[in-house]
């Protein structure tokens, strides 16, 4: 104990002693005001940035978040100057004059390098843990590497391993695998995102085949990122293969309704049985589908909700499309009239009602039929088309007002039940009296 606080005694005067050498050499002013300049000089070249650069403007027609990335450079600008400078400014003297006198400028550069970084790579985040992980790595990073103990904590990290088949996991794998995952990740999502754009604008493609097209990409393109980022750190993929029977049980047992969905949704965007847009009835609900995703398929009844429908349930359940092959769509109306009516004009007046209906297809004229003589009056069936099934049931009950109007314009009466009760053999009990024994 005493040996170890006799150590940090001595650790401290040395730095001390540096630290009072560093301050008291001329070198140290000269470097200091060389900072001073490369710090004014970065902020003149940052007022002029914005002054000749429009950021409202900046990198319209760019996908967001390389026209998000393009603005934090320029707002960055004081800060990639700074350091550009200070780098420079360390070579030449480094080459100069003995490296022990350019140590301040190297401090500064490293300082402004861990800036930058968290400057360009925090804003583009969402997340708030991992904005304060990077920013932490970030100036850990540069405090080691000021401080010469880079090599020294890398080795320590790559020291400890543990060994899977053929593959050797040390924390800086981990650390390097996260880190590229990351990065690869952020670049297939803009890419991704960019492709989707590009496919939903072709208006050639059909919107499942867009909706196809764009899962595909994704998949590649998620696939693609996760081999380049574990190729890159070095790890043989082949060494994987020993997780792979894992991997199979965890799908089959507990994976399974997820994997179903998404094959489900690749089968629907295959065979085109469903796509945005129609309009669907799944049992009871009803509504256009606004969305398809990897897992299930959104429906928006057009009152304010939206049901999420698992993709298996499409493919193993009864479905109505509504709008499959054809958007015309036949409306049926039942009614009834009492016998006193002429059924042949009863049958003329609601064709002729339907067909007044701006919405009825005047090409498919409205058929009316008798259908029934039931026991309360005569029933009757009509039908027409109408181009498309949105606001199917309001039509409904315009036709049916209209049919109404007509029907006493003309005086017929529609059916309603009565009941008669006859009494026979006496009179119903008035009154009934009860005795109560005492």
């Amino acid at each position: 104990m005493d040996m170890d606080l006799k150590d940090f005694m001595e650790f401290v005067q040395t730095t001390a002693r540096s630290v009072g050498a560093e301050i008291s050499s001329p070198w140290f002013y000269l470097q200091f005001g060389l900072i001073l300049a490369a710090a004014g000089i970065a902020y003149a070249a940052e007022a002029g940035v914005r002054n000749r650069v429009d950021m409202t403007s900046l990198a319209l027609r760019w996908p967001l978040p390389l026209r998000h990335f393009a603005r934090v450079m320029v707002s960055s600008a004081s800060t990639a100057v700074f350091t550009l400078l200070v780098i420079i400014e360390r070579v030449v003297m480094y080459h100069a004059t003995w490296p022990s006198r350019s140590y301040l400028l190297m401090v500064a550069a490293k300082l402004g390098l861990a800036w930058l970084a968290i400057r360009l790579v925090t804003p583009v985040l969402r997340n708030a843990f991992i904005v304060k992980l990077v920013s932490i790595t970030a100036w850990f990073v540069a405090a080691l590497s000021i401080l010469g103990q880079l090599d020294a904590t890398v080795d320590l990290l790559d020291s400890y391993a543990i060994v899977l088949g053929g593959l050797r996991l040390t924390p800086l794998l981990v650390i390097k695998a996260g880190a590229l995952l990351l990065i690869a990740l952020w670049a297939t999502n803009i890419a991704s995102n960019f492709a989707e754009n590009r496919i939903n604008s072709a208006t050639d493609l059909t919107p499942s085949v867009q909706v196809l097209l764009v899962k595909i990409i994704r998949i590649g393109l998620l696939a693609i990122a996760i081999v380049i980022a574990l190729g890159s750190v070095g790890i043989d993929l082949s060494a994987l293969a020993v997780f792979s029977g894992a991997v199979g049980v965890g799908i089959g047992i507990g994976l399974q309704k997820i994997v179903a969905n998404f094959i489900s949704g690749i089968i629907l965007l295959a065979d085109k049985s469903v796509k945005p847009g129609d309009l669907v009835t799944i049992g009871d609900n009803t509504g256009r589908i606004s969305a398809m995703k990897t897992r299930y398929i959104s429906v928006a009844a057009g009152d304010g909700r939206e049901f999420l429908v698992p993709n298996e349930d499409l493919v193993t359940q009864k479905v109505v499309n509504w709008t499959y092959t054809d958007k015309n769509t036949l409306v049926k109306i039942a009614f009834g009239t009492n016998y006193d009516a002429d059924p042949r004009l009863v049958c003329k007046l609601a064709a002729e009602t339907a067909a007044a209906h701006p919405r009825a297809q005047k090409g498919k004229p409205p058929n009316s039929i008798l259908t029934e003589f039931a026991e309360a009056g005569m029933k009757f069936s009509l039908t027409f088309w109408i181009a498309d099934p949105d606001g199917m049931d309001n039509v409904k009950s315009d036709v049916m007002l209209a049919l109404w109007d007509a029907f006493k314009r003309e005086g017929i009466r529609v059916p309603y039940p009565v009941r008669e009760i006859r009494v026979r053999g006496g009179a119903l009990p008035v009154e009934t009296t009860v005795e109560v024994p005492n």
